[in-house]
């Protein structure tokens, strides 16, 4: 994305105007990027865009070579607008402490994208079809996030730092997984999630988050495993782009200040002689 400034004529030009265009064009570039160099890296040939179709289909259509049809089309429509944006996540906030300094926009989205990369915040839907692809069948499936819990290890997926119910993106996250199970033949992979899903209700009482029903949502769609957090990316450049213009709109420096939590019990000053 930084590259992407090299070759933009207004990339000096901070008018409203001008980052206005520059995030729409960064919203069409990162797709086209993510689904060419799946191409290149399979050997196969690049195809350009149709504009006749609409963002999600254009994606899945360079992407995989094949014009998706209308529930395939209306179903990664749908995922995308559900990750498009989730106010002060960590990589929306690393935006625009990056915009806050005035930096250009093409700077505040490397920001993002470099705290999206922290396991933490970005992956764990691929950490998710992992786990359904190793286990092979629900029973399995279900034996490994038992053995999982068993190891004190965090189940990808579930659980969220703002919701103590149900994320409500899961739920319909969930709908477009079944559906596309049907329709593709991968509905091992939605009964596989709706077992581990009541298992870890059951186990833990957590719900599901975005991640778990992207996954195999996703999956479904044709989308490589290891792509998964970069159209996390494709999804969230409309939102991280937004909040970097309306930071622009009316800014401030952003300082948080920090407070010193220390524990000096037990801590002797030395003289500086004694040193």
């Amino acid at each position: 994305v930084s590259m992407l400034s090299l070759h933009d004529p207004l990339a000096r030009d901070s008018s409203p105007d001008a980052n206005a265009q520059k995030a729409v064009k960064l919203m069409a570039q990162t797709a086209t990027i993510v689904s060419t160099f799946d191409r290149l890296r399979n050997g196969r040939p690049v195809i350009e865009g149709d504009p006749s179709l609409s963002f999600a289909a254009n994606f899945l259509y360079t992407l995989t070579g094949k014009r998706p049809d209308e529930v395939m089309e209306h179903a990664f429509d749908v995922a995308l607008t559900l990750h498009a944006d989730h106010e002060l996540n960590a990589s929306t906030f690393a935006a625009r402490v990056t915009a806050a300094t005035l930096s250009d926009i093409y700077s505040s989205i490397t920001s993002a994208i470099g705290a999206l990369k922290g396991p933490l915040h970005g992956g764990a839907n691929q950490d998710v079809i992992k786990i359904l692809l190793d286990a092979g069948t629900p029973e399995r499936a279900v034996a490994k996030v038992k053995e999982m819990l068993a190891q004190k290890k965090k189940i990808p997926g579930f659980g969220h730092r703002v919701y103590h119910t149900e994320d409500p993106r899961a739920t319909h996250l969930r709908v477009l997984s079944e559906e596309l199970g049907r329709r593709t033949g991968h509905t091992d992979m939605y009964l596989m999630s709706r077992m581990v899903e009541e298992t870890i209700k059951q186990e833990k009482h957590l719900n599901a988050n975005v991640d778990f029903y992207s996954a195999s949502t996703y999956y479904s769609l044709g989308i490589p495993v290891d792509l998964f957090t970069p159209v996390f990316a494709i999804s969230r450049m409309s939102g991280w782009t937004a909040h970097v213009l309306e930071q622009y709109h009316n800014n401030r420096l952003i300082r948080p200040r920090a407070e010193y939590k220390g524990n000096p019990d037990g801590m002797r000053w030395i003289r500086l002689a004694d040193r």
